[in-house]
């Protein structure tokens, strides 16, 4: 897999709604919207054909647009047990069909994710739409809201996984707890370097080892 440039496919995951948002990250770091929608399901339905229908939006997604890499936010316990529930049912299906294909997957923390995007890992829903349409260049914002939020998933995961620069971050980071990041070893070289964004990434990575969002 290249890194001079990725299609990258960032998901949202839900089984009511699922996002799905899929960019271009160019060898410039510049990112291209390529396409995103959101697929839902029925609270009525049977959850066996719930999941089932999440694993064939998927399914279809990665035959359309052949991703190098599938972006996916990673699940913190929350006081909504069905919710919950449902979100790892639906992540689950989601990454099967990508390990089918070999393709290869990252998770990322919502406030990871914002912090890539806006510099402030405590932004809220809003502000990562507007930067959204910002980076992307969009004449509106996605819609729904889930989809915007998978397209910011999968340009966090291009901008931190060293797409154009040489450097695959992804290589130095686990994907659970002990994780070992590029910003670690920024501040180990010299905490002052760090930009602002970097500053607020470095905290969403610290929430995300004590489990807070």
């Amino acid at each position: 897999m290249s890194t001079a440039e990725q299609v990258i496919l960032g998901v949202d995951p839900g089984l009511t709604r699922c996002g799905f948002g899929v960019v271009r990250m160019r060898a410039n770091r510049q990112v291209e919207w390529i396409h995103h929608e959101v697929q839902g399901t029925s609270a009525d339905q049977p959850l066996e054909q719930r999941i089932l229908s999440i694993a064939v939006a998927a399914e279809s997604m990665m035959d359309r647009y052949h991703p190098d890499a599938l972006a996916i936010e990673r699940l913190f316990a929350q006081n909504n047990a069905p919710t919950v529930v449902g979100t790892a049912q639906a992540s689950g299906a989601v990454i099967a069909e990508a390990a089918r294909r070999k393709v290869p997957v990252a998770w990322h923390t919502p406030s990871e994710v914002k912090a890539a995007v806006t510099g402030d890992g405590a932004a809220d829903k809003d502000a990562v739409t507007r930067m959204v349409v910002r980076i992307l260049g969009l004449s509106a914002p996605p819609k729904p809201a889930d989809a915007a939020d998978a397209i910011a998933i999968a340009i966090c995961h291009g901008w931190r996984s060293g797409v154009g620069s040489g450097y695959d971050a992804q290589a130095a980071t686990a994907t659970h707890q002990g994780a070992q990041t590029r910003l670690a070893r920024l501040q180990a070289a010299g905490g002052s370097r760090l930009t602002p964004a970097q500053r607020a990434w470095k905290v969403a990575e610290q929430k995300a080892r004590r489990g807070g969002r």
